[in-house]
């Protein structure tokens, strides 16, 4: 049972890391923070990514493993 728990947190956890890069990509910081982002790597050749990217995927990625420790394993008879 306390396996489930940890993953039902680790699923609250990167519900709450998603929304915050969901509210950032759509923010005014975000867009500009997307165009610099566009700007620097055309003039340098580099590969960068913006902030609320990792927090996209970072949020997907613990909702992800959480799912996966919460709802599998074995079951207790």
């Amino acid at each position: 049972m306390p396996i489930r728990i940890i993953g039902l947190v680790l699923i609250c956890a990167g519900t709450w890391i998603f929304a915050q890069g969901w509210s950032r990509k759509d923010s005014l910081l975000g867009s500009m923070s997307e165009t610099g982002t566009r700007i620097a790597n055309k003039f340098d050749g580099g590969s960068r990514t913006p902030k609320h990217m990792l927090y996209l995927a970072g949020g997907g990625l613990l909702i992800a493993s959480g799912a996966v420790v919460a709802f599998s394993g074995r079951r207790s008879s």
